[in-house]
C-alpha cells in the first residue's frame, strides 16, 4: 500500500546505486564469456538480469514479507512540511521502506528527533550526515 509520497520502484529505472561484488575467477570467466558470444552486453548488463531473476523468482515471498512486515515499497521522500505535520499531531513515526528512503535537505536535525521514534530501510537511505547522526540510534 503506497503513500502519495512513494512513488514504485519501477517507474525510477534510471536511479541506480552502485554495488561492489567479488566473484571467483571461474564465475567472472563465464561471465566473460557470455558477453563475448553476446549474451549480454557487458558485466553489469548480466548481473542485473541475474539479480532481476533472482527478484522474480522470489517475487512472492518478498510481497508476503512487505505486507507482513507492512513495508513501504518503493521510492518514499519525507519533507519539511510531512514532518511538522507530525509534529503537530503530536505523532511519531515508524518508518519502514523497502527501497530508497530520502529526507528533505532543509529538515534540520531537531525536527527529526521530535517526528521520528524509529527507522528501518531496506535499500537505501538518503540524507544529510546531521540527519544520518539523528537516525543512527533509532534504526533497526
Amino acid at each position: 500500500m503506497a503513500s502519495k509520497n512513494t512513488t514504485p520502484i519501477r517507474t525510477r529505472a534510471g536511479e541506480t546505486e552502485k554495488v561492489t561484488i567479488n566473484l571467483g575467477y571461474v564465475d567472472l570467466g563465464q561471465v566473460d564469456l557470455m558477453v563475448q558470444e553476446g549474451f549480454y552486453s557487458n558485466r553489469t548488463d548480466f548481473i542485473r538480469t541475474a539479480i532481476r531473476n533472482q527478484l522474480t523468482t522470489h517475487a512472492d515471498v518478498v510481497r508476503q514479507t512487505v505486507a507482513r512486515k507492512t513495508l513501504e515499497l518503493g521510492l518514499r521522500h519525507y519533507t519539511r512540511a510531512d514532518l511538522e505535520a507530525v509534529q503537530e499531531r503530536n505523532e511519531k513515526l515508524h518508518i519502514q521502506v523497502l527501497g530508497l528512503a530520502t529526507i528533505a535537505a532543509d529538515v534540520t536535525p531537531e525536527l527529526v528527533e521530535a517526528t521520528i521514534e524509529s527507522i528501518t530501510v531496506l535499500g537505501v537511505l538518503q540524507a544529510s550526515r546531521e540527519i544520518k547522526a539523528v537516525l543512527a540510534n533509532k534504526m533497526s
